[in-house]
C-alpha cells in the first residue's frame, strides 16, 4: 500500500469534509433539523447519540448520551420537490452492518505489538466484539423499521470484515451471532485468558491486573474479572430477518493484509509473539505491513526461533478458512436463522459474488472486490465485472444497488489476484465508470474505512448517476450500522434515506456490571478511550442523509 490504513482514513475525512463544505456553500446539501419530525426516530441517530463526556485528571471520558444528529438533505444529482413529503412510497428498507471484525483476540497469529506504529493491530475493546455485536443485532430487531417510510426491514447485509483474521472459529461466532445461538468468546486453554491483556507487557490494556500501563495511564479503570466475563459462554437472539455475507479482506487473509500461504504454524502454535516497542523486528513488520505483505512471512518465519514469546494453548479451531470455506459454511443449516440457506450464496461450490431480491423491484449484487495477493486495498476481475454488467442489463426494469467492501478510493489493488487466475484486475475508478453506464444503478453500499462517507457519481445523465454509501465499522468508535430506505417520490425523483443506528443498551458503563450487557456498553466506552482514536464520525453531511436522485424508471 502506499499509505497506512491510519493515513488514508485522515485523507478520506479530509476529502469528505471538502466535499460537503463545497455542496452546502452552493446550496447542495442542507440540514434540515426538523425534516425528521414527522418520522419515528426512535433508536436511531436523529433522536440521540453517544458522545464523550468530560474528562477525568487523566483524559479518560465516561460515554453519555448527546443530542441526535440532523437530517441533511443532499441534490447534488437532483433538485427536492416540497411536495415529496406527502407523495413518496417506500420500496425498500434495509440495515447494513460492517466491519464487525468478530476477533479471536487469543490466537497467536495476530501482531498486537506492532500496535505503537499500527494503531488497528490492538484495540482495548476487542476481548468484548461478541457482546458488542448481541448488542447490535438487539438493537435491529427492536426497530418496527425504517424511520421514513415505516417499511419493516426487508434484510440486513453485512459488507465485510466480518472476521477479523480468518480463522474458523471466528467465523463459527459470527454466523451464531447473526443466526442465534450459543457463542463462547474463548480459544485455547478452556478457564485461562492467554492473551496479552492478561500475560503481555504494560502496552496493553491489563483490565484485572492492579498494575500501570499504557492505558491505565489514560484513566483506563482496573476492572477485576473483566477478562473471564468476556470469555464467558452468551447469546444471541439472532436477526429475525434475512441476512447477507459479503466478503472482506479480513474474511480473505491474515489480518486482512498478508498473503495466505505458510503461516498455519502461526495460527496453530503454542506461544504468541510479544515484541517490545523498542524492538526492531516490530518495527520491520508494521512497516512491511504497510508496504511489502508478503515479506512479514519471512520476517515471521525469523521470530520463530528469537521471540520473545508468551504461552498459548494450541487450538485447531484458529485454523484459517479458505474463500470455498466462507461459503460453504453458510450453506450450514445449523447457521441458518431466519435465512435464507446461503445467505445470497447461491451454490457452495459457486461464485463469491451474487444477486439477490432486496424487495420486489430491487435488485441487490453482492461483489467480492478482496485481492488475496496480500494487500488491504481491493479490485474487481474482468469475469466478475462482466457478470455483473449482466445482471443489471438483464434487471433493467429494476432498481440496482450493489454491494462491497471496498469503496471506489480503496480499490487501487490491480495486481493479478491468486483467487482468480490469468484475469485482468480493474479499480474503483474504472468500476465507477462501468456502473454509470447503467440507467438502472442508485446506490453502492460499502465499508473498509471505518469512516462515514456519502459521495455523490454524476453520470452522462441524471439517470446514469448513483450515490455511493460508505459506512463506519462496529468495531472502532462511533461504531454504529446503518438503515437505508429507498423511497418513490411520485416527481420523477428517489429518495435514498441513510439514518445511522447505534447498539442497544446504556451509554454510559458500569465497571461493576459483567453481564452481558454490562460488557456490551464497556466495549463502547472503551472505543471511545483508546489512545489511537480518530475521528472517523464523518461530516454531518455523511450521516443521516436524504439523497435525492433521478428515478431511472420513471
Amino acid at each position: 500500500m502506499s499509505m497506512t490504513r491510519r493515513s488514508f482514513l485522515r485523507a478520506s475525512a479530509a476529502a469528505a469534509g471538502a466535499v460537503a463544505a463545497s455542496s452546502t456553500a452552493s446550496g447542495l446539501a442542507r440540514a434540515e433539523p426538523g425534516a425528521a419530525s414527522s418520522a419515528n426516530t426512535a433508536g436511531t441517530t436523529l433522536e440521540k447519540v453517544g458522545v464523550a463526556g468530560r474528562p477525568d485528571k487523566k483524559g479518560y471520558r465516561k460515554l453519555v448520551q448527546g443530542k441526535g444528529w440532523p437530517l441533511y438533505v443532499r441534490e447534488e444529482l437532483a433538485g427536492a420537490k416540497s411536495t415529496r413529503d406527502s407523495t413518496r412510497t417506500g420500496l425498500a428498507s434495509f440495515v447494513q452492518l460492517t466491519d464487525i471484525h468478530i476477533t479471536d483476540v487469543q490466537s497467536p497469529a495476530r501482531f498486537e505489538y506492532v500496535h505503537p506504529l499500527q494503531g488497528p493491530a490492538y484495540r482495548p475493546q476487542e476481548a468484548l466484539g461478541t457482546q458488542g455485536a448481541v448488542a447490535l443485532i438487539e438493537r435491529i430487531n427492536a426497530l418496527s423499521g425504517g424511520p421514513f417510510t415505516g417499511r419493516a426491514f426487508d434484510c440486513v447485509v453485512s459488507t465485510g470484515d466480518n472476521t477479523d483474521n480468518h480463522e474458523i472459529v471466528e467465523l463459527d461466532w459470527y454466523q451464531h451471532l447473526l443466526s442465534g445461538g450459543t457463542i463462547t468468546p474463548n480459544t485455547g486453554h478452556p478457564t485461562r485468558f492467554e492473551g496479552v491483556q492478561s500475560f503481555g507487557s504494560a502496552m496493553y490494556y491489563r483490565p484485572e491486573l492492579d498494575k500501570p500501563d499504557l492505558y491505565k495511564d489514560h484513566g483506563f479503570p482496573t476492572i477485576p474479572g473483566l477478562l473471564h466475563a468476556a470469555m464467558r459462554s452468551h447469546t444471541s437472539p439472532g436477526l429475525n430477518m434475512r441476512w447477507y455475507s459479503v466478503f472482506g479482506n479480513h474474511d480473505d487473509q491474515m489480518l486482512g493484509t498478508v498473503p495466505n500461504d505458510l503461516i498455519d504454524w502461526l495460527y496453530l502454535g503454542n506461544v504468541k509473539f510479544d515484541l517490545p516497542g523498542t524492538d526492531p523486528t516490530a518495527a520491520a513488520i508494521a512497516s512491511a505491513l504497510r508496504s511489502d505483505p508478503a515479506s512479514v512471512v519471512g520476517l515471521l518465519g525469523k521470530l520463530k526461533t528469537t521471540g520473545p514469546t508468551l504461552p498459548a494453548t494450541a487450538d485447531a479451531r484458529r485454523r484459517p478458512f479458505t474463500p470455498r470455506e466462507f461459503i460453504r459454511s453458510h450453506f450450514d443449516r445449523s447457521i441458518t436463522g431466519a435465512g435464507p440457506v446461503g445467505h445470497g450464496f447461491s451454490d457452495p461450490d459457486g461464485p463469491s459474488w451474487y444477486r439477490f431480491q432486496i424487495a420486489p423491484g430491487v435488485l441487490g449484487i453482492a461483489m467480492n472486490t478482496t485481492n488475496s495477493l496480500g494487500i488491504a486495498d481491493g479490485s474487481i476481475s474482468q469475469k466478475q465485472l462482466t457478470w455483473i454488467e449482466k445482471q443489471i442489463s438483464a434487471h433493467a426494469d429494476q432498481l440496482v444497488i450493489v454491494f462491497s467492501h471496498h469503496t471506489s478510493t480503496t480499490m487501487t489493488a490491480k495486481l493479478p489476484n491468486p483467487e482468480t487466475p490469468g484475469e485482468a484486475q480493474f479499480d474503483g475508478s474504472h468500476l465507477v465508470e462501468r456502473l454509470k453506464t447503467h440507467r438502472n444503478v442508485i446506490a453502492w453500499v460499502n465499508g473498509h474505512t471505518h469512516n462515514n462517507e456519502v459521495t455523490p457519481h454524476r453520470g452522462t445523465t441524471p439517470a446514469h448517476s448513483f450515490w455511493e454509501i460508505n459506512t463506519a465499522s462496529h468495531i472502532d468508535f462511533p461504531q454504529l450500522a446503518r438503515i437505508v430506505e429507498v423511497t418513490d417520490n411520485k416527481d420523477g425523483t428517489l429518495s435514498i434515506f441513510t439514518p445511522l443506528i447505534e447498539a442497544e443498551g446504556p451509554y454510559t458503563a458500569d465497571p461493576s456490571d459483567l453481564s452481558q450487557k454490562g460488557l456490551a456498553s464497556l466495549y463502547r466506552e472503551l472505543s471511545i478511550n483508546d489512545i489511537h482514536l480518530e475521528d472517523r464520525i464523518g461530516t454531518a453531511a455523511d450521516r443521516n442523509c436524504e439523497l435525492l436522485l433521478a428515478n431511472p424508471l420513471s
